[in-house]
């Protein structure tokens, strides 16, 4: 008996070491003198629709407001926080709302402009007062390039055709003479332009032949007005994993006539029963990081096709709605798609982020879905009041890797089990800024164990290592108007660095932002 415990104790000292081993086996590779990709700052654009309170009572409380601060209107709070975010690009006016919205309602006296109902999100009359000279003046002031969605779906060649003249002719014409007499001298010179939106879909329910043959119509009258830039004119790209769709745009559309192709995906456990924002299980955090984590397999066979037609890469992969997407918060308007924001929709950023980052040769532009007020915003607002998501943290920590260089990152990762499926416990990704700076992002996707992970830095000499952390106590933790700072970075200390070995230790469910030097 005495020699059957000593076995059993044996086996399970040795189970034990096993596993431990299994747990500090998180390593990687990190050559600093290797980059060549740009990681464009356009992958860290937004996206901002009429639907809910994203638009009225979110960026635009009105001009005639007295009780919260604005300019011509717009949220000053708001501005700031974007400002501060570095938001490249913002796109507008939809999604959805694009293919009903006829851009000429939306100029001209806000008095006389006619009203239309939202059909697509809740069935409210749109005013028209936020239209096409708010949107862009506000893109001047948060510094941010607009991307204006075109209506393919209900509008008309023409129509488009006119909306770039009127916001990109300085010469003399019917379209920029009605501009200057709205009070508007200098065009405001855009260059990204969607040719409609989700045509698959909400856009016409069109099939992609008959799609690729209407972008190439409207693509052609879509002349380029300004002398400084060349319009980028991006397709109605495809719904997740519909590579046919992507296929055929490739195939079809001269690539001198296109610029970009779009991908929409969501990060939905079941577009039935989403499940709450903030009130979930791990078994549905776990299933909501399966759905992001797929962006990657996604991008990669949407990037095999597009290679075969275009092995130089010259057309963008612009995923420009991403995000999570869950039930509205109780007592909200259906339609509204109100949510709140928590620890996990920070990991599903930072760890989407990672792959956008990775994905850089291709990947060039891509838009969180919405900015304020609507699915996994960055702000939410309440009257006078307005906080920053967690989402909102990961941004503004990662926004070092705009313009900066990809470098080669080869980690080896443990696994995040629960029951008999598994995934990647650690994303990551790294860069080198202008000043030779190198920046790591480092995601712990893990939802209760720790992760020590040791990177070898190779390439260069490095000393010191600094960098920030955003995780709280549990999954579900998020900022309110009651507690708006309970969830926000803070200064992390459990990195070391010598002989060019880097060792992090990182807690459960966090991402950190690390500099070294």
């Amino acid at each position: 008996m005495k020699d059957l415990f000593n076995v059993l104790f044996l086996k399970i000292t040795f189970l034990l070491f096993t596993f431990s081993l299994a747990q500090a086996q998180n390593t990687g590779v990190l050559n600093t003198d290797q980059g060549k990709t740009i990681i464009d700052k356009h992958i860290y654009g937004h996206f901002s629709e009429h639907l809910g309170r994203c638009i009225y009572g979110g960026f635009y409380v009105g001009e005639s407001n007295t009780k919260i601060s604005h300019t011509a209107g717009v949220r000053n709070d708001v501005v700031e926080a974007l400002k501060k975010l570095k938001v490249p690009n913002l796109r507008w006016p939809g999604g959805c709302f694009a293919d009903t919205y006829h851009w000429k309602d939306g100029v001209g006296p806000k008095a006389k402009r006619p009203t239309l109902v939202n059909t697509w999100w809740g069935g409210v009359t749109e005013d028209n007062s936020f239209g096409t000279h708010d949107f862009l003046n506000m893109c001047e002031l948060i510094g941010a390039e607009p991307y204006l969605a075109g209506n393919v779906g209900s509008g008309t060649v023409q129509e488009l055709a006119e909306w770039v003249q009127y916001v990109n002719f300085e010469g003399v014409s019917p379209m920029s003479n009605w501009r200057k007499e709205n009070g508007r001298d200098k065009p405001w010179n855009v260059k990204y332009w969607g040719v409609g939106n989700e045509a698959w879909g909400c856009g016409g329910n069109m099939k992609p032949e008959y799609y690729a043959n209407i972008y190439r119509q409207y693509a052609t009258f879509m002349t380029n007005w300004s002398n400084s830039s060349k319009l980028f004119r991006i397709a109605s790209g495809a719904n997740s994993s519909d590579y046919n769709w992507t296929e055929v745009l490739m195939r079809d559309i001269p690539h001198g006539m296109l610029e970009g192709v779009a991908l929409h995906h969501y990060s939905v456990i079941d577009w039935n029963k989403k499940g709450s924002a903030a009130d979930f299980s791990e078994q549905q955090y776990f299933q909501t990081m399966q759905r992001a984590l797929f962006m990657d397999e996604l991008i990669i066979k949407h990037s095999t096709i597009m290679d075969k037609y275009d092995p130089a890469k010259k057309v963008a992969l612009v995923v420009d709605e991403w995000g999570g997407w869950y039930d509205v918060e109780t007592g909200t308007n259906p339609g509204f798609l109100y949510q709140q924001n928590t620890i996990r929709d920070a990991i599903l950023a930072g760890a989407t982020l990672n792959i956008f980052h990775n994905h850089s040769d291709r990947v060039r532009m891509a838009n969180l879905a919405q900015t304020v007020n609507v699915l996994q915003a960055v702000v939410l607002t309440q009257e006078e009041k307005m906080i920053l998501t967690p989402t909102y943290h990961v941004m503004e920590m990662y926004n070092v890797h705009q313009d900066a260089t990809l470098l080669p990152l080869q980690i080896t990762t443990n696994n995040y089990v629960i029951g008999t499926e598994k995934l990647p416990a650690i994303s990551a990704s790294a860069s080198k800024d202008n000043a030779r700076r190198v920046h790591i992002s480092l995601v712990n996707i893990d939802s209760k164990n720790a992760q020590e992970i040791t990177l070898d830095l190779r390439g260069g000499k490095f000393t010191t290592v600094s960098g920030r952390i955003l995780t709280s106590a549990k999954l579900q933790d998020h900022n309110s108007f009651e507690s708006p700072d309970k969830v926000k970075p803070v200064a992390f200390k459990q990195a070391t660095i010598s002989n060019n070995i880097l060792k992090v230790t990182l807690p459960a469910h966090a991402v950190v932002v690390l500099e070294v030097r």
